[in-house]
């Protein structure tokens, strides 16, 4: 597993969230049992059945300095971007593409142009759907009922396609949503159909996943150090000069542009996990235009990558906890009886693995400790894949690697014929770009190990070194830590779950006090997201928000 991800898309969970109903609309990952609790340190205690400890918003913003908004005018440079008039075309079976452009560079819009991918699904018209009042400056009415405009998805990442989103979402948000907005799908630049980030080829980067993360000499540390600057080059021959332009910033101001070309005056969105973080940017850079946003699995842009890594490693410890507990109530549970066992069996079958790798039916590939590593990371993110997991496990007890390898192929999303898709690419290059690298050579990560190992045993130690990607990326961070307050935006909901370890319940807690007209909507629950997933009170909450424009009450909590 590779570079911090603030919220990892794991992409066989998207593909096989498409055959199961409600849970497609997910995207951007399934079901995970773990909670955090903040430290004086900052670190989180695992619980695998307890919820988060609420944090003091104002103690985990710090001195992070706040996010200033643009100016309200349009300046005149951009626009001439802001009056384009995209066409739109019938694709992907029944919806409907188009691209427009923007400035790489909004500071010197004149000296150079990035085209981005957007696809819609149109309003569907529903006599029995509920129409519900328009917002003033929203879009002429469709035949069904009000119309209430434009509502952009985003999946999380960075790095998940919008579009492909859009076209799973299309067929599962709620009927009354559906009815009277416009789903849209925009691939953020650097992402999916909108001037992709590609790094390593196929085989290069079966080698880059099979290097291990925990080296215990200097030759270790050599390989991984060769690895993620093979990486990186990659990044910088191929990308070019767009590799400094794939900021979440600049995201946020692809979208307004988008807003305007799609006549909405007034931006409506559900970004799930990293998703968050980009409609939290949207709102700090543009509060007068924010519509109807929801925050789903929200991430906490106060916190620096080192603090993040950490707080991420936690939440998955807890995850892992609530699976080894699940599964030594379970007869044949291949790591033991009790869920002490299950995790000493585990950290066993890693050492065994990082000696020597397992072989497996996979073309002669064998699972290395890291790819062992990743697989079981990739179970976490949904409980539907805890069986595979088990036997996975019990497989690679018995010297088969088949299954593990399988589950870490789906966390980076290779393909059968053995190639990647741009996500992993986009993820790290939107990521280095966002925040300083944590560390800058072996010796920070060494130094931060320990505490990364407290706060969790089984995956801090990978965790930390993962980290050291951004430290040899071709181009300088251009964002840091900052809060968000969004100082005159209409009511945002920002969506926690308890449990959720890919974005722990304090980034939720800390992002919505943050926000000025911030509302938190608490699932008391396992898993990573709440909306269209488990709880009736969530998604009757969000859909009142949505068509209607009645906020949560604040502090609201919902159970399943």
């Amino acid at each position: 597993m590779r570079t911090f991800e603030r919220a990892r898309v794991p992409v066989r969970a998207r593909a096989r969230a498409r055959a199961r109903g409600s849970a497609a609309a997910l995207v951007v990952a399934g079901l995970l049992a773990g909670g955090c609790s903040p430290d004086p340190s900052g670190a989180p205690t695992a619980s695998a059945s307890g919820s988060a400890t609420p944090a003091d918003p104002a103690a985990v913003a710090g001195s992070a300095t706040p996010l200033e908004p643009l100016p309200a005018a349009v300046p005149a440079a951009l626009a001439p971007y802001y009056a384009q008039r995209p066409v739109w075309q019938p694709c992907d079976s029944g919806f409907e593409c188009t691209t427009f452009r923007v400035p790489l560079d909004y500071d010197r819009p004149g000296e150079g142009d990035l085209t981005l991918a957007a696809a819609r699904a149109a309003a569907e018209p529903s006599g029995s759907a509920s129409a519900a009042p328009a917002p003033s400056g929203s879009s002429s009415a469709s035949p069904g009922g009000t119309r209430l405009g434009s509502l952009l998805l985003n999946p999380g990442g960075p790095g998940g396609s919008a579009i492909e989103y859009l076209e799973t979402a299309a067929r599962t948000y709620d009927r009354g949503v559906r009815a009277q907005y416009d789903l849209v799908g925009l691939d953020p630049r650097g992402v999916g159909r909108s001037n992709p980030v590609s790094c390593l080829s196929g085989d290069r980067m079966d080698a880059y996943t099979a290097v291990g993360l925990t080296p215990g000499d200097q030759p270790g540390i050599d390989a991984l150090i060769a690895a993620d600057r093979e990486f990186a080059e990659g990044c910088r021959k191929q990308a070019g000069a767009a590799l400094g332009h794939l900021s979440t910033v600049e995201a946020a101001r692809d979208m307004d542009v988008l807003r305007a070309l799609l006549g909405d005056e007034k931006l409506n969105y559900v970004g799930k996990s990293y998703g968050t973080f980009l409609g939290a940017t949207y709102a700090g850079l543009f509060p007068s235009r924010v519509g109807r946003l929801v925050l789903d699995g929200a991430m906490d842009p106060a916190l620096d990558s080192v603090t993040g890594n950490r707080t991420q490693a936690g939440g998955f410890e807890t995850a892992w906890a609530a699976f080894a507990q699940d599964c030594a109530r379970r007869e044949g549970c291949p790591l033991g009886r009790t869920e002490q066992q299950v995790g000493e069996r585990l950290s066993a079958l890693l050492a065994g693995v990082r000696a020597a790798p397992l072989p497996t039916t996979a073309g002669g590939r064998r699972l290395t400790e890291s790819q062992a590593t990743t697989g079981v990371i990739q179970a976490m993110y949904a409980d539907f894949l805890w069986p595979e997991l088990r036997t996975a496990l019990a497989d690679a007890e018995a010297g088969d690697g088949t299954g593990l390898l399988r589950l870490s192929d789906d966390y980076y999303g290779r393909e059968a014929d053995g190639s990647y898709p741009n996500l992993m690419f986009a993820n790290t290059a939107v990521n280095c770009l966002d925040l300083p690298a944590p560390f800058r050579g072996p010796e920070d990560v060494q130094r931060a190990v320990p505490e990364f190992e407290r706060v969790s045993p089984h995956f801090g130690r990978d965790m930390a070194w993962m980290a050291l990607t951004c430290a040899y990326w071709p181009v300088r961070a251009t964002g840091a830590a900052h809060t968000i307050r969004a100082v005159g935006a209409a009511p945002i909901v920002v969506i926690g779950t308890t449990r959720d370890p890919a974005t722990p319940y304090a980034w939720a807690q800390s992002l919505a006090g943050q926000l000025e007209s911030g509302r938190l909507l608490t699932f008391d629950g396992d898993g990573h997201t709440a909306y269209g997933r488990h709880s009736a009170c969530v998604d009757g909450a969000v859909n009142r928000f949505l068509l209607a424009g009645e906020a949560p009450e604040p502090d609201k909590r919902c159970e399943r």
